[in-house]
């Protein structure tokens, strides 16, 4: 199983992998969300017809199903009531997994997935972490259907968990610790809370084929290559950032099926803004390396492994950068509070 990365390793200066800088155009804006009813977009996905958005929040289950001029085609309903939707993603089958993870005050006993089906149909599955309440945006699905949460934490960090046995419903299914993430801060602007934002994963999406698996925060994305699908493996690689600049709150992410990175982010008439050819650029960016960074700024480290914060193309080591969050914390908390349901 994955651990939590050394301090020692931090604080040793050993040079490692950092995340390397894309080098594509910027993301360009597709088309605008003008349905009054997407204020908060949170979460998004897409197949080969629609695109699938979901707010943060709510008092129910919508998926709204989009056509690619972001015009909202009809809705996905079902009366369950959400604690604080953060996340969606898309099975191979057609259900669409909702992320009900959103906890900024960390009061919540469980958290939970729902599996909506096309025809509204929802199954809810609650699940425990093994070490008390953690805050969380993002939700991946295996090429096996397994989900994985990746939380949210203003001092920097993140961690991985997936279920430890099969889901069961309503549960709930405790969930494990199979890896974390240190990021480094970078100069993108965007987000609600400063360069702290570009810290904070936010949101996380897998490609069509699964070779390719995405982590976002308010400013940038992080992509992880994933050859053999195996996404705890994928996120020790090392990462090709892309930079999603000058989203007020971005939160949304996904992948085209052509391999095209989509971002949105919450707020009335917001842009779905597209990086075109994204997948490739992580063959380009591990081009002339292993791909394997094991402990790398931006990748998850496993048990025993140690980790340095530089990041050359940022200019902000990790504990700088964790410095910067910890200043923020209590003025991001309350802030972003504010912009959930409860």
């Amino acid at each position: 199983m994955f651990g939590v990365l050394a301090v020692a390793g931090l604080l040793g200066g050993v040079a490692v992998p950092a995340a390397s800088a894309a080098q594509a155009a910027g993301p360009e804006p597709v088309c605008t969300i003008g349905d009054s009813r997407i204020t908060e977009l949170s979460g998004l996905a897409a197949d080969a017809e629609h695109w699938y958005a979901v707010n943060d929040g709510g008092s129910s289950l919508e998926i709204f199903v989009l056509g690619r001029d972001c015009s909202v085609r009809h809705v996905i309903e079902n009366p369950a009531d959400p604690y604080d939707v953060e996340d969606l993603a898309l099975a191979g089958d057609g259900t669409l997994w909702l992320g009900d993870t959103g906890d900024n005050r960390k009061q919540r006993d469980t958290v939970a997935l729902h599996a909506v089906s096309p025809d509204g149909d929802a199954v809810l599955y609650r699940l425990t972490y093994p070490d008390g309440q953690h805050d969380a945006e993002a939700l991946l699905l295996g090429g096996d259907g397994t989900p994985y949460i990746v939380t949210k934490n203003v001092l920097g960090g993140s961690e991985v968990y997936r279920p430890a046995r099969e889901l069961s419903s309503p549960g709930p299914t405790p969930l494990e610790r199979v890896g974390a993430l240190d990021l480094s801060a970078t100069e993108t602007p965007g987000g609600p809370v400063g360069s702290a934002g570009s810290l904070l994963v936010t949101g996380a999406a897998t490609s069509a084929d699964g070779t390719v698996v995405a982590l976002r925060t308010y400013t940038d994305a992080y992509l992880y290559p994933a050859p053999d699908g195996d996404i705890v493996a994928a996120l020790q690689r090392q990462p090709v950032r892309v930079a999603l600049p000058n989203e007020p709150q971005g939160e949304a992410i996904a992948f085209e099926p052509d391999g095209t990175l989509l971002s949105g982010t919450e707020g009335a008439g917001s842009a779905v803004r597209a990086v075109r050819g994204a997948t490739d650029l992580v063959a380009e960016g591990t081009s002339g390396n292993s791909g394997e960074s094991g402990a790398s700024a931006g990748g998850a480290a496993s048990d025993g492994e140690q980790a340095a914060g530089a990041q050359p193309d940022s200019g902000v080591p990790v504990l700088p950068g964790i410095a910067i969050a910890a200043v923020v914390a209590a003025a991001a908390v309350f802030g972003l509070s504010r912009l959930r349901r409860r």
